[in-house]
């Protein structure tokens, strides 16, 4: 069995496939910004939709050339928001081959807690917190079930609504970082007694800025550990720089530039929310949970 999942987030297109003999044979990812203006309008805009289709294209030709046998594209926060996503899910159908499923937030969540937590090291519990670019979930374990919330904040929407400009003034920051604690506090979310994992691009991202790499390297960043100190000092050096600079850090991908520091603030208050001083940075989460589910051929979320 040889499956693929594709994940069509606010900010990024990733696709993971997977063998049930040889294990990972192709991951990918492209950030194309599908979700870049929703917030505003209420529509996936004509240039970001190309973008995101040209490379839904290209995952469409390596699945045919690896031969997989089941697929699964799910989409999240951007498209759930998006009055004309049908219209959008009909042309990823053509590219892909299989049509885009819109998932809601607990199906998100629940599907980046099980890859997030599947190889884990050392015991739980376990809360995971993952960013994305429209929305944030917080997934942990409650009675034996994965419970979750799914909150309106993401690094494309706050850098959208409240941190536009680079570098950043102190008033834009302090702004920035009192919504998103707004929306954290009144979000009934566990506060102690667990192990947080921080998954997806914002914090791998983060996670490869703070351990100075020359460049990207995903099994170095897999299970890093970053540190409230670490988070607050990366909000600080990344709000002093312009796009351009940013986007010059060697680890980072220059298309995440205009978005990391919003995502930033969003990681330092996530971690000021559940009272934690340090989150062990996951490689795997929502691809990882939709492929092993394929593979497993279990019951999706």
């Amino acid at each position: 069995m040889r499956v693929a999942a594709i994940d069509i987030g606010t900010n990024s297109m990733r696709l993971l496939v997977l063998d049930a003999d040889a294990g990972e044979l192709e991951r990918r990812q492209r950030v194309t910004g599908l979700g870049r203006g929703v917030d505003a309008t209420g529509r996936l805009g004509d240039e970001a939709m190309e973008r995101t289709l040209e490379v839904l294209e290209g995952f469409g030709s390596v699945m045919a050339t690896l031969d997989v046998d089941r697929v699964r594209a799910v989409a999240t926060s951007a498209c759930r928001d998006a009055a004309n996503r049908e219209e959008f899910f009909d042309r990823a159908e053509a590219a892909l081959g299989v049509r885009p499923e819109l998932i809601s937030g607990r199906e998100e969540a629940e599907l980046a807690y099980r890859g997030a937590t599947a190889d884990a090291p050392g015991p739980g519990p376990f809360l995971v917190v993952d960013i994305g670019g429209g929305s944030t979930e917080f997934v942990w374990e409650e009675d034996g079930r994965v419970t979750g919330r799914s909150i309106q904040v993401g690094s494309v929407r706050l850098t959208e609504r409240l941190l536009p400009d680079r570098p950043a003034t102190f008033d834009d920051l302090a702004t920035a970082a009192r919504h998103t604690e707004g929306l954290f506090v009144r979000a009934e979310i566990p506060k102690e007694g667990h192990r947080v994992i921080g998954v997806a691009g914002t914090w791998t991202s983060l996670a490869a800025i703070a351990l100075g790499l020359d460049a990207y390297d995903r099994t170095r960043v897999h299970h890093a550990v970053l540190t409230r100190i670490d988070v607050e000092r990366l909000v600080e050096r990344l709000a002093a720089l312009t796009v351009a600079e940013t986007a010059a850090i060697p680890a980072l991908d220059p298309a995440r530039a205009p978005v990391i520091l919003a995502g930033a603030v969003i990681a330092r208050e996530a971690m000021r929310r559940v009272a934690v001083t340090e989150v062990l940075v996951s490689e795997h989460d929502l691809l990882d949970g939709v492929a092993a589910a394929l593979l497993e051929d279990a019951p999706l979320a």
